[in-house]
């Protein structure tokens, strides 16, 4: 699989869930499956991780820093209102 077939497929499936997205009537979520990029795969699957040496050796990272400083985007945290 090349780059370039790679791309289409990407782009061909996240206009499918947000058609999906905008066709049960959620507009908002829509919009943000549409403004969603491939390059956002990389920090997700490391913010996802609970462990963050395992995320580092995913990632290929000699220094967990490089991790937790880039490519970790994850919140605090809270407990609900109500």
């Amino acid at each position: 699989m090349t780059k370039g077939m790679l791309r289409l497929r990407f782009v061909e499936a996240r206009k499918n869930a947000a058609d999906a997205a905008r066709a049960s009537g959620d507009e908002p979520f829509s919009k943000h499956l549409l403004a969603f990029q491939f390059r956002d795969l990389r920090p997700k699957g490391a913010s996802e991780m609970e462990n963050l040496g395992d995320a580092s050796k995913l990632l290929g990272h000699s220094d967990q820093q490089i991790t937790k400083t880039v490519y970790r985007r994850v919140g605090e945290s809270v407990k609900p209102v109500k």
